[in-house]
């Protein structure tokens, strides 16, 4: 059995389709049938119920993909900490968020230490992050609200409250608090369903007596001041993600009915590489610095 040929399985098992497996390890769609076929020749089993060019995982598929995945986890683990002992003032951070309006701070402290260190970052929702936080693809995630699992370390490192953010002339403007029933006739601007913040706003309100109304349904949680002050619509705004701006005015939620956890989150069996735990030591203190700004 070979390394190339579980990279491949996998990409097949998690994309059940021959020609976006292959497009995506750029590789023709014969030379990626040949190599799974071998490898099914090798196990003695198919791993696939073949549909046309469509495969889908059968049960030995599903029981081999875990131990592959787990195999492949613990290789790319290895070059980790290999590239940490060996290169430790370069490498690269892989950080996903569903939560961004802190990140820029957050990087610009780290870079002050490690200037040196590249990142990459993602935007996802809660579903996309545990399904990378399994996989080992990332060092840490920033999540609101915080993930569970067997594998998943999860710290809180803020409990932020959530603004109503509505344009100068709304009816509300004057004033510096809300109750969530005065705005269950309101329309909103909002992230998707599956975003933490939009997930939590909705159970909460749901919990009051009504279901928020929303106008726009969006993935860009930056794009929603702007359209509260174009008056589309009034917004949940997390408090580190409000603007000073003379059009938007922040009211708070009354009895603080409405805060989020946000979480650091990392795989327990991932390797941290000094690095990486420098940028958790960042996390914590910066997160440190603005609940005391707060209290």
């Amino acid at each position: 059995m070979e390394l190339l040929q579980l990279q491949y399985f996998l990409a097949v098992a998690r994309l059940e389709h021959v020609t976006d497996a292959a497009r995506s390890l750029h590789v023709t769609q014969s030379s990626l049938s040949k190599t799974i076929q071998r490898l099914e020749e090798d196990l003695g089993v198919p791993l696939f119920d073949r549909i046309g060019r469509k495969l889908r995982l059968n049960e030995c598929g599903c029981r081999f993909l875990r131990r592959a995945e787990r195999a492949l986890f613990e290789l790319e683990q290895g070059k980790q900490e290999i590239s940490d002992i060996t290169s430790p003032e370069h490498g690269a951070l892989e950080l996903a968020v569903t939560t961004a309006s802190t990140l820029p701070n957050i990087l610009r402290e780290f870079r002050k230490k490690r200037p040196h260190i590249q990142f990459h970052v993602q935007m996802l929702t809660t579903k996309e992050m545990v399904t990378l936080l399994h996989r080992g693809e990332v060092d840490f995630c920033l999540s609101s609200p915080p993930l569970q699992g067997g594998d998943i370390e999860c710290q809180i490192v803020y409990l932020e409250p959530i603004l109503v953010a509505v344009p100068k002339g709304h009816r509300l403007a004057d004033r510096s608090s809300v109750s969530l029933i005065e705005l269950r006739d309101e329309w909103f601007v909002g992230v998707k369903r599956g975003y933490g913040t939009r997930d939590l706003v909705d159970s909460i309100c749901q919990s009051v007596g009504f279901e928020p109304k929303y106008v726009y349904e969006g993935d860009e949680p930056a794009r929603l001041n702007s359209l509260v002050e174009a008056e589309i619509g009034i917004a949940f705004i997390p408090s580190t993600a409000r603007l000073t701006r003379e059009d938007i005015k922040y009211l708070q939620v009354e009895n603080h009915e409405l805060v989020r956890e946000i979480a650091l989150v990392w795989h327990r069996s991932r390797y941290i590489s000094r690095a990486a735990l420098e940028f958790r030591e960042v996390v914590v203190q910066y997160f440190e610095a603005i609940s005391k700004q707060t209290i």
